[in-house]
């Protein structure tokens, strides 16, 4: 039976010539008990498509009902759990959730609104945490009091605008997992909003993608049987179909085709490529500089009151020139302190990174980065930006001929139009392009790339991804990618390679993924060996994922060298 209703509904904001339709012709039922899931890129509407269920925002056009009812505005009956907490710092967790009882139910005794109150906030695993205030608390942990607000309410449908975006990937997998027993314990109906393709199959009974004009796109039943378990999952048939039928259908209306390129690369050099003067300083401290780039003997190590702290053991690993190695491993495992070693950003404690035959030592520009957050110059556009590094890398380029260099990348990542912006009225997907253009643009010996994608969502990261991986196979730059996706990781490496738990954190296995080159999200999940890469990763990374420090398992790859 249908709950709410949607009839030819579409949405706008503004007026006359600065009037934007955000929701076109929405028809759409959702059933009473279901799970339904929406799923989109940033800036479809779906958002505005929640607001609408909760009675936040009202149709344009067209007509919205519950149980036959017109939605006039917000009601209990619709809780709404939303991306950010908006809890009451001076309140407790059992206060935040105390007052949403206050106001919607002000007649209600106290001692059953202390009982409501006490069971959901046990419901959500924070009986523990009932006495502290919001900011004793995780990200984690003050959305699940916003789960418990919601559901201390008792509605009818429970509406949930991203909840899960904002936590890392364990909680987040944790708090999806508390959200599906809640939801099939009480059989409330369930409206999610995401943009992750994984989150949706485990949890819905239908997903519905949302079009980039703002209208419903396909619509795909999920028949996978329930309990629905994660690592189950990667050897499901049934799972691994759909995910590529909605990543296909997603990746075919979301992401533009390559455009027409109309810049040129100028035939010139960076100066770290010009062939440099025997004063050079040469590594002395390491064994072989067989590969292009060679980390030997690896160490960091950090002082400490309690003494000395080693984060980074005896990492040792070589690479082709041309290579391009993915490093994955858990929170503090030691990743992003391989890499800033690598770009001369800290200092190293022992061993050596020889690149092409040269100790690495303190930071140069023939050794690009791309951080998680691009730290551009706000104040500058996105052409003066890359234009900053440019300059000095070229030094017998002309004027035009550096221009051309940067205009160049930032055509390559998509922001022909959007050149002159300024980085302040940029989106962070926009922000991303700008630094990828700008390291890019350097040409440099080695690019190291720091989670880059880390803060964008999932969608918005394989554009990028797109991007990242259409520009590389031009360039063929040697490169490294820390992230902790593990499709990130199989999309773009020739390697991925794992660490051990930290401290003391060092190689634990490497895989070669032998899946042809060059490769797009659509085509890597219809090839016959891509669930059996990610299957490797997943065990390694479930082996790590409590903390505990298994003893590393040499690797063919690890032995062959």
């Amino acid at each position: 039976m249908s709950i709410m209703k949607f009839e030819n509904v579409s949405k706008g904001f503004g007026e006359g010539t600065a009037h934007t339709e955000v929701l076109k012709n929405i028809d759409l039922e959702v059933q009473e008990g279901e799970f339904l899931v929406l799923l989109g890129f940033s800036g479809t509407g779906k958002t505005t498509l929640i607001n609408l269920m909760a009675g936040l925002e009202s149709p344009s056009k067209g007509t919205l009902t519950f149980k036959g009812k017109p939605i006039t505005g917000p009601g209990p009956e619709r809780g709404v759990i939303f991306q950010s907490y908006s809890l009451m710092p001076w309140l407790t967790v059992n206060g935040n959730v105390r007052l949403a009882l206050d106001s919607v139910f002000p007649k209600m005794p106290a001692e059953e609104k202390a009982a409501t109150v006490d069971k959901y906030v046990k419901m959500v695993g924070l009986g523990h945490a009932a006495s502290r205030r919001p900011a004793e608390l995780s990200g984690g942990m003050r959305q699940r009091v916003n789960v418990a607000r919601a559901l201390a309410m008792n509605p009818e449908m429970l509406l949930l605008d991203e909840p899960l975006s904002a936590l890392d990937a364990l909680t987040r997998a944790n708090l999806a997992d508390e959200i599906e027993a809640i939801w099939d314990a009480d059989k409330k109906t369930c409206v999610l909003i995401t943009n992750d393709v994984d989150e949706a199959i485990i949890l819905a009974d239908r997903i519905i993608a949302l079009n980039p004009d703002g209208s419903l796109g396909e619509e795909f039943k999920v028949s996978i049987p329930r309990p629905r378990d994660r690592m189950e999952m990667n050897h499901h048939d049934g799972f691994k179909k759909l995910r590529a039928d909605i990543t296909k259908y997603l990746m075919d209306v979301g992401i533009d085709a390559k455009m027409d390129m109309t810049k040129e690369l100028p035939n010139v050099t960076a100066i770290h490529n010009i062939p440099k003067a025997q004063a050079d300083v040469r590594a002395t401290e390491s064994t072989r500089t067989d590969k292009y780039l060679e980390f030997s003997q690896l160490h960091k190590i950090y002082p400490t009151p309690k003494g000395p702290l080693t984060v980074v053991e005896d990492f040792n690993l070589k690479l082709e020139k041309g290579e391009f190695i993915s490093l994955i491993g858990h929170s503090g495992c030691g990743k992003s302190t391989v890499l800033t070693m690598a770009a001369g950003l800290n200092e190293i404690s022992k061993g050596v990174i020889n690149l092409d035959g040269r100790g690495v030592v303190g930071a140069d520009p023939e050794r690009a980065v791309v951080f998680q957050s691009p730290n551009l110059f706000p104040w500058l556009s996105a052409k003066e930006n890359v234009a900053i590094g440019v300059d000095k890398v070229y030094p017998k380029a002309s004027q035009s001929e550096r221009q051309d260099v940067v205009e160049y990348y930032l055509e390559r990542v998509g922001l022909a139009d959007a050149m002159d912006r300024p980085a302040h009225s940029m989106s962070n997907g926009m922000k991303q392009r700008v630094g990828i253009a700008r390291a890019f643009a350097l040409s440099p010996k080695l690019l190291l790339l720091d989670e880059p994608f880390g803060m964008l969502d999932s969608l918005t990261r394989w554009e990028l991804q797109e991007v990242l991986m259409e520009v590389w196979d031009r360039t063929k730059v040697t490169a490294i990618c820390v992230t902790h996706d593990v499709d990130e990781a199989i999309l773009l490496a020739d390697r991925v390679v794992m660490m051990t738990n930290g401290p003391q954190a060092t190689i634990g296995k490497i895989v070669d993924v032998d899946l042809p080159r060059p490769r797009t999200r659509k085509a890597l999940m219809a090839h016959p060996d891509y669930y059996e890469f990610r299957q490797e990763v997943l065990d390694f990374l479930e082996e790590y994922e409590h903390g505990a420090k298994p003893k590393p398992k040499p690797s063919k790859a690890m032995a062959a060298e």
